[in-house]
């Protein structure tokens, strides 16, 4: 099938990108990777009037640690990157095992994390990790500029709370303050396939007490889940059996999952239980051995 027309414009400044925007008056949409949108305006499932490529602004391509010591990932930084981001993301140990498994290698050297965030799959990955490690996405508009939490930025599925004429121009992932720990997992069918579920766990360690955990959910609700409940009941203890289960135990709890072509809802939310399990357990060996 053939996309319905489009104007399309490449402009090389934010604000000349933000400005088409505005002027598009919401018939307008944002191009950045591309690996979610051009599909959907082929398939007639979009059908923008005006497509605003952002590829020409060099300065969204960047992954850096700013001075506030958090991780700043711009709006053009590609999944690759972050794949092979080496020492720089050893404080993200979460991040570092889910680069690998988003899709496959040719949209990982296309997609970009801003854009899959916005794009808001519930099956995305990368919005349960962002979630996880309770980072924010910065967005820029004609009024300014302002952070909205990952939590808050997801309205529905594939709904975002983005004004028509704003832009997530970057995301950013906050230093650990105490040692980093964590894991990404996920069930999918075939190499590159979406997620029958997945689980994002970012902890931060002083001596054997947990003091920070967050535990976030793919492909099992209409959006990301935080289970934050889970995620809680570590805080303030090391990670015993008891501790580990009780976590399992509540993240599965949280789980939102439906019977589809993929599995039932049952072998999901199984799924969900077993993946904080591996995960907390092997974080739980580490430090064992590291003692």
């Amino acid at each position: 099938m053939y996309p319905s027309r489009f104007r399309y414009e490449a402009p090389h400044t934010l604000d000349d990108a933000i400005g088409l925007l505005h002027d598009g008056g919401g018939e307008a949409k944002v191009l950045a990777g591309g690996q979610s949108l051009i599909p959907l305006i082929k398939l007639r499932f979009a059908s923008p009037e005006l497509l605003v490529d952002i590829n020409e602004i060099a300065e969204l391509a960047y992954a850096q640690v700013g001075s506030d010591g958090a991780m700043h990932i711009g709006a053009l930084c590609r999944h690759s990157h972050l794949e092979h981001g080496g020492d720089r993301f050893a404080s993200y140990p979460t991040m570092a095992a889910a680069a690998p498994l988003i899709a496959d290698p040719i949209v990982r050297n296309r997609g970009t994390l801003v854009g899959s965030l916005c794009h808001a799959d519930p099956q995305g990955d990368w919005a349960s990790v962002v979630t996880a490690l309770g980072g924010h996405v910065i967005a820029r508009g004609p009024g300014g500029q302002r952070g909205i939490p990952m939590t808050d930025l997801v309205s529905g599925p594939f709904q975002n709370v983005l004004a028509y004429d704003e832009i997530a121009i970057e995301a950013v992932i906050p230093a650990p303050k105490d040692e980093p720990a964590g894991g990404y997992l996920k069930l999918e069918r075939r190499v590159g396939d979406f997620a029958t579920a997945g689980v994002a766990v970012a902890l931060e360690r002083r001596g054997d007490s947990i003091t920070r955990a967050g535990i976030a959910l793919t492909g099992v609700g209409s959006s990301t889940i935080d289970a934050a409940e889970a995620g809680q009941s570590l805080v303030g203890s090391a990670l015993t059996a008891d501790r580990i289960a009780q976590a399992a135990d509540l993240a599965a709890q949280a789980a939102r999952p439906r019977t589809d072509h993929r599995g039932s809802a049952e072998f999901k939310r199984h799924i969900v239980h077993t993946f904080v399990t591996r995960i907390l357990r092997r974080v739980a060996e580490s430090a064992d051995r590291a003692a």
